[in-house]
């Protein structure tokens, strides 16, 4: 039993290391299986990353190819438009030569005329002591002939070469005033041509009422409110003439101030939308309005220095430019005009050789006064040249403000650019409208000037008032004598009549020979 046992034992201890020695052999087994496995996907991983490599570099070759030829393409793009620049660049430089050569010859020319006029009045002079010495023999001659005293021969000799006088001065204006006439005005136009050519500005004529459109009807009678109240509230508030009648789905805003009228159609239009009419709302979205107008006239006003390439103008004056855009004369806008102004005499100051900024600042602030005519008592001319007084603007352009109405000559290139640049863009077709009565007695002051002179038939005012037919008497008037009276009553007409642009004097004489065949 005992025997068995331990045999059992023994047989049991054999099994079990039996098993363990199999059980190590079959682990050894499988850490080299393991340790094989590892080395495969140790390897596949390696080549995988060689592929990812190889792949990474074929990627960043064709990313450096791409970049190379956009580089390329960009450098030979960017030749191309060194090469047009160098070209354009040259053409100008070609084209300035050629100005400068047309200016030296302009003014050799006005130089030679000048020479030609010197010339003329030393004639004059000689002709005028030779007359003396004349004068002084003819006086001799009639007191030893027909017995009269000197002063009485003096008189006789005197009428007599007045009228001889009269004749060859005339003769001698009429042809040099047409040499000098044809001078000006091929140069006028060429430069007059360049500034029209170079600019062109919109126009729009202003209204003097606004409409605003409602949907419904019903609207009409929450404006008017109880017993008138919020009507009266946004006429007292607005300044305007709210007018509602029986215009269908529609508010009509009536007022000659352009800046009222812009901020009461907007106030009734926010009113409209937000639906809550009544005084204390008006008061609050008028507030809210107003504060709003204010911030645009400012933004108004930098923006159009901005673009002008304008500096160092004050806030105050910035704020006034702004304002000129509810601002209007005979219909045409106060800054669309002060625009047209100020590019107008920018390319006639250029062209004149002055200095275009200079020229351009003063066109623009030029009528800067009618910002505040709405606001002050007196012309916008002296409000204007305060303003700009008070902020230290610069003389030339104090002295455009003045200039461009006569109240002082023009003492500038550029001045005197505003100045046409003014009547440049008052005086065009359609820039202004005019009341009736106005337009109407401007004509009736221009035909009765031309009346009052001595040996005219009839005068007619055509063309708008823009010229003036005078008939003269051809047995009273000569054609020398003709244009010495278109003279005259041209610078009457500029003396006593107000007028944008010009008027043309058309002096006309005619000799007519009646015969009858029997």
């Amino acid at each position: 039993m005992v025997l068995e046992i331990g045999i059992g034992v023994f047989a049991a201890a054999a099994t079990g290391t039996a098993g363990f020695i199999i059980a190590k052999k079959l682990n050894a087994a499988n850490h080299e299986i393991y340790i094989a496995q590892a080395k495969a996907r140790a390897k596949a991983i390696e080549h995988e990353a060689e592929l990812t490599l190889k792949n990474v570099n074929i990627k960043v070759a064709e990313a450096e190819l791409n970049a190379k030829r956009r580089f390329e393409e960009d450098a030979l793009k960017l030749k191309k438009e060194y090469t047009l620049k160098s070209t354009d660049i040259e053409k100008r430089e070609i084209n300035l030569r050629d100005d400068s050569k047309k200016l030296a010859k302009e003014r050799e020319e006005m130089q030679n005329f000048k020479r030609a006029v010197d010339e003329m009045n030393a004639e004059a002079a000689k002709l005028k002591q030779d007359y003396q010495i004349k004068l002084q023999e003819a006086i001799r001659v009639l007191e030893h002939s027909a017995g009269l005293t000197e002063s009485e021969a003096r008189e006789i000799i005197l009428k007599k070469v007045e009228e001889q006088s009269r004749a060859e001065i005339a003769h001698v204006v009429r042809k040099y005033e047409e040499e000098a006439k044809q001078e000006a005005k091929r140069r006028a136009n060429y430069i007059l041509a360049q500034a029209t050519t170079r600019f062109a500005g919109d126009f729009a004529a202003e209204r003097l009422i606004n409409v605003v459109n409602i949907k419904d009807d019903d609207l009409k009678g929450r404006i008017i409110g109880k017993e008138g109240r919020n009507i009266k509230t946004l006429e007292m508030l607005l300044g305007v003439d709210i007018i509602i009648d029986d215009t269908p789905n529609a508010i009509i805003l009536s007022s000659f101030n352009l800046y009222r009228r812009a901020v009461a159609t907007k106030v009734i239009q926010l009113l409209i939308e937000d639906g809550r009419i009544q005084p204390a709302r008006i008061e609050d979205i008028h507030k809210k309005v107003e504060d709003e107008f204010e911030q645009n006239l400012i933004e108004e006003g930098e923006n159009i220095v901005m673009d002008l390439g304008l500096t160092k103008i004050h806030p105050e004056i910035v704020k006034l430019i702004g304002k000129l855009k509810f601002r209007a004369s005979y219909g045409q806008n106060a800054l669309g005009h002060s625009l047209e102004v100020a590019n107008l005499a920018g390319i006639i100051a250029a062209e004149l050789g002055g200095n275009e900024q200079l020229a351009k600042r003063a066109g623009l602030l030029h009528d800067i006064g009618k910002a505040l005519t709405q606001e002050f008592a007196g012309s916008h001319v002296d409000l204007g040249a305060d303003v700009c007084k008070r902020y230290r603007e610069h003389a030339v352009v104090i002295n455009a403000i003045y200039a461009h109405h006569g109240h002082e000559e023009a003492a500038s290139i550029e001045a005197a650019a505003v100045c046409a640049a003014d009547t440049l863009s008052a005086a065009r077709p359609g820039a202004r409208r005019e009341v009736l009565e106005s337009f109407l007695k401007r004509v009736q002051d221009i035909e009765d000037i031309a009346k009052s002179k001595e040996g005219i038939k009839q005068a007619y005012a055509i063309n708008a008032g823009r010229e003036i037919r005078v008939i003269a008497n051809a047995k009273l008037i000569n054609d020398d004598e003709a244009v010495l009276l278109a003279k005259e009553i041209s610078k009457e007409i500029e003396a006593k009549v107000q007028y944008p642009g010009e008027i043309k004097v058309n002096v006309i004489r005619e000799t007519r020979a009646i015969d009858y065949a029997k």
